[in-house]
């Protein structure tokens, strides 16, 4: 015989407080006084007949029951979750896309609305994040923050337990504007370039592409250590004028037809890196997360397509 779950608002507040650590923090989410969430958590424990929390000064850690618990119920409740979400009538809630700055400004915000067309009722808010492509060695931001329900990332692969897929791949090349170019007589050879103002001149993006082009050692010393943070700020700068940058061509397409920029030479180099999609693999079947990764990954495919 199936024994009973233990009562389901102490396996409530049991999973807040895996969340937070913290018996205050999810006492304020629950509406519950610490004691009433202590309380609770007393129960499960008399019920499961060992200790889920070890009560430390200022702190509470999970004991080895509770480790091994935690992340089951967890996924239990986001399943919960997401069941409920997705028979909710379309117009209610909130889909956050915490998204990388050259993706929102140069992809992302110019076809949001087309999604908000599809899904009338579903508010997206959009957060652009200035930061540099994630190497191994660097530490990318939460998706599992509470305000980003999608994550939207440049650089090496997402780690962890979320689930992602790749939407463009990561391919660079010198762009600059015409005007720049004509103020050297006009850049045919990648040697022109040297001879240019090079935009964020420690990027190793520059170093692959001057190699592949057959210069060992490209000398860029001569150009400030200046690091932007990001492509969409390189690119600013480069339609303006001020140096040759390292970009990816997909996003620029607009800039390239309109004239802003030119890319003189047709030789790309490409990483494994690249722009990922990704969220936590408990949330995969969200309706918001699901309307939203299918509606993307269908125009991107379009637009890579049409960009070959």
């Amino acid at each position: 015989m199936t024994e009973p779950l233990p009562p389901v608002a102490a396996i409530r507040v049991f999973e807040a407080v895996c969340r937070h650590m913290s018996f205050t923090r999810a006492g304020e989410e629950l509406g519950m006084t610490q004691a009433a969430v202590s309380y609770q958590i007393k129960v499960l424990e008399e019920r499961l007949g060992a200790e889920l929390f070890r009560r430390l000064p200022r702190r509470i850690e999970l004991t080895e029951t509770g480790a091994q618990l935690a992340p089951r119920v967890t996924e239990a409740f986001s399943i919960l979750r997401d069941a409920f979400d997705s028979v909710r009538q379309t117009g209610q809630g909130t889909l956050t896309i915490l998204c990388n700055s050259t993706f929102a400004i140069f992809w992302l915000s110019e076809r949001i609305g087309g999604f908000q067309l599809e899904n009338p009722g579903l508010a997206v808010r959009l957060i652009p994040y200035a930061r540099p492509i994630e190497r191994p060695d660097s530490e990318p931001p939460s998706v599992e923050a509470p305000s980003a329900d999608v994550l939207i990332t440049a650089g090496i692969r997402p780690k962890g337990s979320l689930r992602f897929h790749e939407l463009v791949p990561c391919r660079f090349t010198p762009m600059l504007s015409p005007g720049l170019a004509e103020s050297v007589g006009g850049v045919r050879s990648p040697e022109d370039l040297l001879k240019l103002p090079i935009i964020d001149p420690h990027d190793p993006w520059w170093t692959d592409w001057f190699e592949a082009a057959g210069i060992s050692n490209a000398n860029l010393t001569d150009n400030p250590a200046t690091r932007m943070g990001s492509q969409a700020l390189e690119a600013q700068r480069a339609i303006a004028g001020q140096g040759a940058a390292i970009l990816t061509p997909f996003f620029y397409r607009e800039a390239l037809a309109k004239g802003q920029l030119i890319r003189p030479f047709e030789l790309e180099c490409e990483t494994d890196e690249g722009w990922f999609l990704s969220y936590p693999e408990s949330r995969r079947n969200a309706g918001k997360i699901r309307a939203f990764r299918d509606w993307l990954l269908e125009n991107v495919s379009k637009d890579l397509k049409q960009a070959v």
